[in-house]
């Protein structure tokens, strides 16, 4: 399936929402980047281009994520689908660690989404230790 331009009017909704991204919770301002708009289920498994099924994301959780639409819990090793923004709440599912370094899953969902998109990355890891050192993570 070709991939189709996201409606301006789709963007204008997006960037209503704020600029952190909807997975790692990371700040377009702190990065420096626009974050993607994000098709949760995505185009090549039929999911559609409308509000119920965008999201905000960063470019390393957009990256990872592909088009996954479930990954194994690392605890109880089932598949198990990925977090849906728009339908499941952040904090039921995810935590920040106290150094607020690392993002921890809560649920199988949560543990699910925290590996595939690799939200835990050395990268992001020193990236947000930065952020927090100077009050600029959002969860610190």
């Amino acid at each position: 399936m070709s991939r189709k331009a996201i409606p301006r009017r789709l963007r204008r909704w997006l960037e209503s929402l704020g600029d952190l991204c909807e997975y790692g919770r990371a700040s377009e301002r702190v990065m420096g980047i626009v974050h993607d708009a994000d098709h949760i289920i995505p185009q090549t498994k039929g999911g559609p281009t409308n509000q119920t099924n965008l999201c905000r994301a960063c470019a390393s959780c957009n990256t990872r994520k592909g088009d996954q639409v479930q990954a194994l819990d690392p605890q109880t090793k089932q598949q198990t689908p990925l977090f849906n923004p728009r339908q499941q709440s952040w904090v039921e599912h995810f935590a920040c660690s106290e150094d607020s370094t690392e993002i921890i899953g809560l649920t199988a969902c949560g543990r699910a989404t925290v590996e595939a998109l690799k939200m835990n990355n050395l990268r992001m890891v020193r990236a947000r230790r930065l952020w927090a050192s100077v009050g600029w993570h959002p969860l610190a």
